[in-house]
């Protein structure tokens, strides 16, 4: 429950670290039918598992952009958790609809329990350049599992700053990425921890790879993208 939890919040705020491609944003295309798919990997190169997205819904009205976010996650046992929820592009901010997180389909899969989120929107301009700095952002969950068990989780990203231009090479293709620093601090019951982490962002496919490092600066695990298509 608890790690399905995290990879669920953090898979959640990957997307949000892209924008939208239109007049909102340069980068991630809300597209119809537009498809992703990640591939995790642990600190020695080993698959782990799986994150496919698919944009549905999509419907625009002047510069403003409204999709729905299918995702699929599958681990390397081969289970697979499904979710969907709403993405609004306006202006130059992409937002989610934190209460369409709780889909009933999403509730079944993590048993008998109420649910609430809130939080803000991460935010990616249209104009990145090296040496910016960018607004922080976080993800709270307050869960009630049964009886008097109750759980909450904080998910802050923070420090983010554009470090470099760099170009990628995935089993998706080679692009030209800016790369962003970030560092994710989640806070769940007693435990308090911080991952930095690097995300390559290319212009109309949004995020080409990722890569989180323990606070030694060590390498703990990757997602690459090994298929696009729009």
């Amino acid at each position: 429950m608890k790690k399905y939890l995290i990879l669920f919040l953090m898979a959640v705020f990957a997307v949000q670290t892209s924008g939208a491609q239109s007049s909102c944003s340069a980068y991630y295309p809300l597209v119809d039918g537009a498809n992703f798919q990640y591939t995790n990997y642990n600190k020695k190169g080993k698959e782990e598992g799986q994150i496919n997205y698919t944009v549905t819904n999509v419907e625009s009205s002047g510069d403003n952009v409204s999709a729905t976010m299918m995702m699929e996650m599958v681990d390397k046992k081969g289970n697979t958790y499904t979710s969907d929820y709403n993405m609004a592009c306006e202006g130059n901010v992409v937002k989610i609809d934190f209460k369409s997180l709780m889909n009933e389909q999403m509730l079944s899969q993590m048993g008998d329990v109420e649910m609430d989120i809130s939080g803000t929107d991460v935010e990616l301009p249209n104009n990145l350049s090296v040496g910016q700095e960018l607004p922080d952002a976080n993800m709270t969950v307050k869960m009630k599992m049964g009886g008097a068990i109750n759980m909450n989780t904080n998910v802050e990203t923070i420090n983010r700053k554009v470090e470099k231009q760099e170009s990628v090479t995935t089993p998706a293709g080679t692009f030209d990425c800016y790369v962003i620093y970030s560092e994710t601090r989640t806070k769940m019951m007693m435990t308090n921890q911080t991952f930095p982490s690097r995300t390559w962002l290319a212009e109309g496919v949004g995020i080409v790879k990722q890569e989180s490092y323990n606070k030694k600066g060590k390498l703990m695990g990757s997602m690459l993208l090994t298929q696009f298509s729009k």
